[in-house]
């Protein structure tokens, strides 16, 4: 049967990121996307002009269609809005199925998309059921209360990360400096490190939704988690290489492109 992963996120009007980008995503590697739209936002490549949020039992009822009839292999989460969203999905997510969570807290383009007094609700009911938590190096910062100027800084942000409840975390390294880009993957045991040529472009909205859907889907596809970010770092990596070029802010990444092998 073909893996199922369901994404509880956002939806970007754009196509770039958000549910969008995690639908693409899902697709192009070879499983079945479902969706709970936590919120409508009104977007392009130049920025965020608007958030609608959706109803926090609305986004419940559509996880437990999903759930009580497809069923799931994987859950990703985005953008969820609010605390009674936040606190919504908490409840609702199933034992034993892998969660991805990326943080999502202000877009590439600079428009918060979750608002301080949420975030103490997100530390509270989801880093602990998370499998993996994907923060990039601004959001591994504001979550742990940690520097992050530097690679053994990092990595403590992870640990802290995995005091908080995360089996598991990935601190991305896009935000950082240098010609080489590198990811760090901490669990309890290995911190594994990641690294692949920073390719120079405008085009990298919706890298974070692309990444954290990509490991999801390697999830619910039976990986391991160290082969499925792998995987999914190949990926984005392809998409941001082959990206379209669209619009004239932060450019969308190509989520058609294929891994060869």
């Amino acid at each position: 049967m073909i893996a199922r992963v369901l994404t509880i996120a956002g939806s970007d009007s754009g196509g770039g990121a958000g549910i969008e980008a995690d639908l693409k995503t899902i697709t192009a590697l070879g499983a079945y996307g479902c969706t709970a739209i936590t919120g409508l936002t009104a977007q392009n490549t130049l920025g965020v002009q608007g958030v609608h949020p959706l109803p926090a039992d609305f986004v419940a009822l559509c996880i437990r269609a999903v759930l009580s009839d497809i069923g799931v292999d994987a859950i990703k989460l985005g953008m969820l809005t609010n605390e009674p969203i936040i606190r919504a999905v908490a409840t609702h997510l199933p034992p034993n199925v892998p969660v991805v969570l990326d943080p999502v807290m202000i877009s590439t383009s600079g428009a918060t998309l979750l608002p301080d007094d949420a975030i103490s609700a997100l530390v509270s009911e989801l880093i602990s059921k998370a499998t993996v938590i994907t923060p990039n190096l601004p959001e591994a910062s504001k979550i742990t209360g940690l520097p992050v100027a530097t690679e053994a800084q990092r990595i403590a942000a992870g640990r802290r990360l995995l005091e908080m409840g995360a089996k598991a975390a990935l601190v991305k390294g896009g935000h950082g400096e240098g010609v080489d880009l590198t990811d760090l993957l901490i669990t309890a045991e290995d911190v594994v490190s990641i690294t692949l040529p920073r390719l120079e472009t405008r085009n990298t909205h919706g890298t974070g939704c692309t990444m954290s859907s990509a490991i999801a889907t390697g999830l619910a596809q039976g990986m391991r988690l160290e082969e499925a970010v792998r995987r999914a770092r190949a990926y984005l990596q392809e998409a941001i290489r082959t990206a379209p070029n669209l619009g004239a802010g932060h450019g969308p990444v190509n989520h058609l492109t294929r891994l060869e092998g």
